[in-house]
This record gives structure tokens, sequence and C-alpha cells, in this order.
């Protein structure tokens, strides 16, 4: 009788975590749609469900108004445009540093374009990286009075670091190589790590350069109070991702952000996209559908990509007004130019 007990329970537990593994698959593909596919969830939604940082001006964070705006709130707008017709019909969901791939992979939302440094363990985790939308590079920034210029004169002092984010990896490889003194001073989300710093409780704050001009724009008394300069001089490639299991999702993804690059690489903006349309060169009629295949091919209308430059312009007109001379970040391009211009942006043909 014992020996039947004991076997009837572990049949039990077989059924328990089988009913588990069902109930998580079933969640999961609730989240994809009925077929399984992202297209058709987002198409029966209405909308699209983007990650967002918690507040990264330039990049992603609500203006006065509560509308969001920055350069990955318009990376998610161009895909919405392109699937949707209205760059408007995204809906955003801030997340953390720690929060955000749980998210992506349990279908909470259908894309992530949070400044996301794309790595392997982090690809091989369920996630598809699609392509870089900006090269950045982890920085640190300190008060000008301690007169610091490099990682190496900070060997001792006190650094705000957020946990879960590339750059405790970073942190962790400067203690080892050039300051083995450095004292880190965890927090887990982005304004705790901020706020710690501009109250005294670290000597420096280490992040994306990019987030770091951010904060000092917009939460520094006075900006030139403060200095940036580079953590290890590496660059990061900031990356949309996707959920693994989707290859026409990855697809639309991956082209809606080329086609903000392909517009700028033939001189098409939010401006002259209409008279482009009446053009007689082939690869630009190609590019915004009058002659059809683009399109067919993801899944789309033709019209997607003229959608895309209508509502949101080029990859140079998103730069400068998110963080380039428009924009209160007024950030040099550097590696975000196209490669013609001698930056790593490289526009793939739509043909």
């Amino acid at each position: 009788m014992r020996r039947i007990g004991k076997q009837l329970l572990a049949g039990l537990c077989l059924l328990a975590l089988a009913g588990c593994g069902q109930a998580a698959a079933e969640k999961k593909q609730a989240a994809a749609g009925p077929s399984g596919g992202t297209l058709k969830a987002v198409r029966d939604r209405g909308h699209i469900n983007c990650g967002a940082s918690t507040g990264t001006v330039g990049f992603g964070a609500p203006d006065a108004q509560g509308y969001w705006r920055g350069l990955d709130i318009e990376t998610c707008r161009a895909v919405a445009a392109a699937v949707l017709g209205d760059k408007d019909k995204a809906r955003f969901v801030p997340l953390t540093g720690q929060q955000r791939l749980t998210a992506l992979q349990s279908g909470e939302i259908d894309i992530l374009p949070r400044t996301t440094t794309w790595t392997l363990s982090r690809d091989a985790n369920g996630v598809n990286f699609t392509l870089p939308n900006y090269y950045d590079y982890d920085g640190i920034m300190v008060r000008r009075a301690m007169g610091v210029n490099s990682s190496k004169e900070l060997d001792g002092a006190s650094v705000c670091v957020q946990t879960g984010s590339t750059t405790e990896v970073t942190f962790t490889n400067l203690v080892a190589g050039v300051a083995p003194n450095l004292k880190a001073v965890i927090f887990d989300s982005t304004q705790a790590t901020r706020q710690a710093f501009f109250s005294g409780r670290c000597d420096a704050l280490i992040t994306d350069a990019s987030g770091l001009a951010s904060v000092r724009a917009t939460m520094a008394g006075n900006p030139d109070d403060f200095v940036i300069f580079p953590a290890d001089g590496k660059l990061s490639p900031l990356t949309p991702a996707v959920r693994h299991g989707d290859d026409q999702w990855f697809d639309i993804v991956k082209w809606s952000f080329q086609a903000l690059l392909m517009a700028e690489e033939l001189g098409i903006t939010q401006t002259n996209v209409d008279a482009m349309r009446d053009s007689k060169d082939p690869t630009i009629r190609r590019f915004l559908g009058v002659e059809p295949g683009n399109g067919a091919a993801l899944g789309l209308d033709e019209e997607w990509t003229y959608r895309v430059v209508k509502q949101l312009g080029n990859y140079g007109e998103m730069f400068e007004r998110n963080v380039g001379a428009g924009s209160a970040l007024k950030l040099e391009r550097g590696p975000n130019r196209l490669f013609r211009d001698g930056g790593l942006m490289v526009p793939m043909a739509f043909n």
C-alpha cells in the first residue's frame, strides 16, 4: 500500500507540473494570438504594446501632457505606422532594467525598444535582437569639482550602479582592470540610481552615455557642473528586440526601422515624401511601394514605408528632434551617422 501511495503521489505531481506547463504555454500563446502570430494578435487588438524606460528624456519619457516621446518611442511608432496605419496606435509600458526582458518573453509587450544592449546571453535567452537604433558607450558622470576625467583617476570612489544592466558588468571589469578600489552602491531602478547620485550618496554615476546626457540636461541644476567621460571606450549597440519564435514579426520590426534609414539614404523626408512618389527612380518607387512587392513580402500593404516616413520622417530627422541639435541633449551623431557619412548605420536594399 505504501508503495502504491508513493506511485500515486508521484503521478499526481507529474500531472500538476504538466498542468503548470500547459497553463504557461497557453498564456504565451494568448499573448501571441490564436494562431501564434504576433501580427494577427496586434491587428486584432488594434495597438502595439511597447516596452519603455521609466523615464529617459530623449529616448523614452512622457512630456508634460503625458504623450510619450523619444528615439526608442518613435522606433516603436514606426512599426505601428507600418502595421496599423497610425503611429499613435502604440501603447507604452514603463519597465525597469530587471523587468524589461521578462515582460517581452512573457508576452506582456510585443517589442522592447528600450535602451537595451545586444549581448550573447540575452540573445540566447528567448530574445531576438533586430538592428541597433543607437550606438552608445558606457559612460561615467562626476561633478566637475572632483577634477576627474578618467576611470583610472576615479579609483577609490563610490559609484551608483543599476542592477540588471550591462553597466554592472562594465563596473566589474573596471574593478578587475584599472580601478581595483572602486566601490559599487547598487540600486534596482533607473530613477533610484540617478536620485542617489544627485543626493550625494555616490561620487559617480555609471550608465549609457546617452542616458547620462539626458540626466545632466534634465535633473542637474547646472549641467556645466557635471562631466561625462567613457567608462571603457567600448561601443554598445542599443537594439530593439522581439521574442523568439515569430520570424514574420521579427522581419516587420527589423524592416520598419530600416525604412527610416533608407529614407535618409534616398533623401526622402517627412516634407517631400508625397512628391517623391512621383519620382522616376526605380529604387525610390520600389521603396515607397509605387512599384509593388515589398509589402506583400512582409504580409503588409504596399504603402507601409510611405506611412512610416510621412508620419515620422527619416532616421536623421528622428535623431535630431529627440537627441540631436533640436533637443535638450544636443548629442553628436557620431557612430549613428549613415555608413556613407562615416557612421555605423547601414541601410539595406528594399528589393
